[in-house]
């Protein structure tokens, strides 16, 4: 019997490549996104689709209720939604912070505990928690989004023991620069930038960051293929990592003097221009 999965964030890049990966690879996949038109060419190929907004209870509990319904089981949950607030902190109004850590981190956090019932039934599921390198090193005007992918990874590290007794394995999935639409996605967030702003001098470098996603990216069909066969994999890999960026940023994190990282970083996004 094929393995069922939900996949959310499926209207684009990762998300989208993974229901078809999975898909071609027998699973019975239900490919997600908050509005179902978004998600309406992956169910022209027989794809189950939803409609899923992850930061509302009554759609998570409607969503999974339907796939017991259909289904009548859960093997694997990847949590993919997300999205990248960018722009200096100190400006950045109290909602736009509460709203990035909403979607990146408690509401995927909550999917798990709504679906966790479904998860141990199975006795074999696994979790795939799509966080960032972001969140290994922090980066100048995206401090929102590294730390809400940094809490989102450290929550999934302790998932990942405390799930062990039920059967359920947990993967940190920490791409680096993918070919996606979070550039458009992270840039449309620096309207929140005042006219007024203290950095207005360099709103070049603050866009510069945005679109740093977006510099060199490695496909998402290629990541696709590496969160497949992990989780073909006997042994699952607690971490996995892929993608521009994505050893060598965790590099600079973990075995450059922070000081010299701080200096490269403010230099790069012209700081000391101020």
């Amino acid at each position: 019997m094929p393995k069922t999965v939900l996949i959310t964030g499926c209207s684009t890049g990762i998300g989208q490549a993974l229901a078809l990966e999975l898909h071609q690879r027998g699973y019975q996949v239900w490919a997600s996104a908050r509005k179902l038109e978004a998600v309406q060419n992956l169910k022209s190929q027989s794809i189950q689709t939803l409609a899923l907004d992850v930061t509302d209870e009554g759609s998570r509990k409607a969503a999974l209720a339907e796939i017991q319904q259909t289904s009548g089981q859960l093997d694997i949950l990847i949590n993919n939604a997300g999205y990248g607030a960018m722009g200096p902190v100190i400006e950045s109004p109290e909602s736009a912070l509460r709203q990035q850590f909403e979607t990146n981190t408690f509401a995927p956090i909550s999917l798990i505990q709504d679906a966790f019932p479904l998860l141990k039934a199975s006795q074999s599921a696994i979790v795939v928690n799509v966080t960032s390198v972001s969140g290994i090193l922090t980066t100048p005007f995206s401090g929102m989004y590294c730390a809400s992918k940094a809490a989102f990874s450290t929550l999934t590290e302790a998932l990942r023991m405390e799930l062990m007794p039920f059967g359920i394995e947990v993967i940190d999935v920490q791409p680096g620069a993918i070919r996606s639409s979070f550039a458009d996605n992270a840039s449309k967030t620096l309207d929140i930038l005042p006219k007024n702003s203290v950095y207005q001098k360099i709103e070049q470098a603050i866009q510069a960051r945005a679109r740093a996603s977006q510099d060199k990216p490695s496909s998402a069909e290629g990541l696709a293929i590496k969160i497949a066969e992990a989780l073909d994999k006997k042994g699952k890999p607690r971490l996995l990592r892929y993608g521009n960026g994505s050893a060598g940023l965790p590099f600079l994190a973990n075995w450059l003097p922070r000081k010299l990282v701080h200096r490269i970083l403010q230099k790069k996004f012209q700081l000391d221009q101020l």
